[in-house]
């Protein structure tokens, strides 16, 4: 992958990351439980990996796009909409909708740790990130994302 193209790919995921964070302060503000606390634990991991990206950018002498991240905070934005015409009252069809969407983002985000570890040895700024360490953390939040997800889906299914 050209430079460019790598830097294009990164900067989709910092705004992305973008759009994460917003979903935690959401959950972390209207619920409370293993909901908020999941947006607890995963702000700080979400932050240092959004920071990791960030780095890899200004090594590649590039930098984030602001214009992705107003997208970003946008896409979270019209999530809140649609989540919002589906459950007004921000019930557990709503819980369970914005979990199941920070799933999908942290899916995304796995495999752009993967792929770049995969590819590391075509970069030398990609030779010094600890993938191994990014892969694994991702692959924990996923399984916790899912514990809350499917403890959610329990109050939308009974």
């Amino acid at each position: 992958m050209p430079a460019s193209d790598l830097a294009t790919y990164l900067k989709d995921h910092d705004a992305g990351s973008e759009a994460a964070l917003q979903i935690l302060d959401h959950l972390e503000k209207r619920h409370g439980g293993a909901v908020a606390e999941m947006a607890r634990t995963l702000r700080p991991q979400f932050e240092g990996e959004r920071a990791q990206v960030r780095r890899i950018l200004l090594s590649l002498g590039d930098s984030f796009s602001a214009p992705r991240r107003i997208f970003g905070w946008l896409s979270e934005k019209a999530l809140q909409l649609k989540l919002k015409a589906d459950d007004p009252d921000d019930g557990p069809l709503r819980v369970l909708e914005t979990v199941e969407m920070l799933g999908l983002g942290v899916h995304g985000k796995l495999g752009m740790w993967r792929v770049l570890d995969a590819n590391k040895s075509c970069s030398l700024v990609l030779q010094t990130v600890p993938f191994a360490k990014l892969i694994t953390q991702a692959e924990g939040q996923e399984l916790l994302i899912e514990t809350v997800r499917l403890e959610a889906a329990k109050e939308v299914i009974l």
